[in-house]
């Protein structure tokens, strides 16, 4: 049990993580990368291609350039170097990601209060990836995606999570930025939530249901106090 009484757990992506703004530059990169190798088509035209290839098959999918090659009609023998360009570019992108600059700081202040964990949707490995790339990792006991546990989030997914760590609904509190997936299910599982709004990020807008709303993680230790 922390030492205050309460467990923290991180969405990863827009509250520790610039999510929105690194996918847009790895898109833009990437494509720009399969243009400049040769790929006969305009850059808005590909976007917005790109754009309903992530709507359909979600941003999980591991082939999205190669199915955007399909659907732009360039023939399959004469992909893989466009999608060698892409990936390429893609991740040269990701190599230099950062966390926003407020986290660590805050973050390490908030470890010798609380123990913190992330809870996460998506795939394990790429969110443990991004954990590492910013040099986070270490600062949390451990991570629980929804790939490894089963289920999506839902309030199911944060009454297993609770479980897991042998503690109470009450002492667990959600910091994330959808009410969907963050704040709703976790306030019916019965946690403490805190909505992090942070400015530009995709989910920053709309209502809430969250017992407080921050947004920086600098904002945090106060929000605590008062829920």
């Amino acid at each position: 049990m922390a030492k205050a009484g309460k467990l923290l757990f991180f969405d990863i992506d827009d509250v520790i993580f610039p999510s929105t703004e690194f996918s847009n530059l790895a898109r833009r990169n990437a494509l720009n990368a399969m243009i400049e190798l040769g790929l006969d088509a305009d850059y808005e035209k590909v976007a917005r291609k790109l754009e309903e290839v992530i709507r359909e098959k979600g941003s999980n999918y591991s082939n999205h350039f190669d199915y955007l090659l399909e659907k732009l009609g360039v023939e399959k023998e004469k992909r893989a170097r466009f999608v060698a360009a892409a990936v390429g570019s893609y991740h040269n992108t990701k190599a230099s990601i950062q966390p926003y600059p407020d986290a660590p700081f805050a973050l390490l202040k908030l470890r010798e209060k609380y123990p913190l964990y992330v809870a996460s949707e998506g795939i394990a490995v790429k969110q443990w990836d991004k954990l590492i790339c910013m040099r986070l990792a270490l600062l949390f006991s451990d991570a629980f995606v929804s790939e490894d546990l089963g289920v999506g989030k839902s309030p199911g997914f944060y009454r297993k999570i609770a479980g897991m760590v042998g503690a109470k609904a009450s002492e667990c509190v959600m910091i994330g930025d959808r009410e969907e997936k963050d704040i709703g299910p976790a306030k019916e599982a019965g946690w403490k939530t805190v909505r992090v709004r942070r400015k530009g990020a995709k989910y920053s807008e709309g209502k809430s249901s969250a017992d407080a709303e921050i947004k920086s993680l600098s904002e945090l230790a106060k929000a605590l106090e008062k829920i």
